[in-house]
C-alpha cells in the first residue's frame, strides 16, 4: 500500500511475533501462496518483538488480545509514544476484534485474514495521512 501511494521510502513497515519460535523462518507456505494470489511479494523472515520496537515504530498493532497482553508486559509499553492498538481497531468491518489465526484452517481462512488486514491497513494509512502525522519531506 505504501508503494502504490509512493510512500515506500517514507514509511517503514515490519511484522513480528511475540513468541520466539519460527525466528528466521519464512512465512507459512499457505501465507506465501495467498500473498502471491493477491499480488503481494513477501521477503520477510520471522522475528520476535523486542523492546527497541517501542522506539523504532510509531504504531504497534498486535493482531489479537493475547499478543497485545504479551507486548504490554514490557516496561516500555507504559512510557512509549507509539500508538499501541489492536490492528482491527482500524477495520471498518470488525473494529476491535481479533484477527483470526488461520493456521489450523483451510485456504479460505488465509484469504479472510488477508482481506481483514488489507482493510485495516488501508484505513490506518488513510488516518495517518489525514492526521498529517506524516510529511513527504520527512525521512526514516
Amino acid at each position: 500500500m505504501t508503494k502504490s501511494r509512493g510512500l515506500e521510502n517514507e514509511i517503514l513497515c515490519d511484522s513480528c511475533g511475540t513468541s520466539n519460535y519460527h525466528i528466521g523462518s519464512e512465512p507459512d507456505e499457505r501465507t506465501r501462496a495467498n500473498a502471491n494470489v493477491n499480488g503481494v511479494k513477501l521477503y520477510h523472515k520471522a522475528r520476535q518483538f523486542k523492546a527497541s520496537d517501542f522506539e523504532e515504530f510509531d504504531y504497534i498493532m498486535p493482531m489479537d488480545a493475547s499478543n497485545f497482553r504479551n507486548i504490554t508486559v514490557f516496561p516500555q509499553a507504559k512510557t512509549t509514544k507509539a500508538t499501541l492498538q489492536l490492528m482491527r481497531e482500524y477495520d471498518p468491518e470488525g473494529k476491535g476484534l481479533d484477527v483470526p489465526d488461520p493456521y489450523y484452517g483451510g485456504e479460505q481462512g488465509f484469504q479472510e485474514v488477508f482481506d481483514i488486514l488489507n482493510r485495516s491497513c488501508a484505513s490506518l494509512l488513510d488516518q495517518i495521512l489525514q492526521r498529517q502525522e506524516f510529511s513527504k519531506t520527512q525521512t526514516r
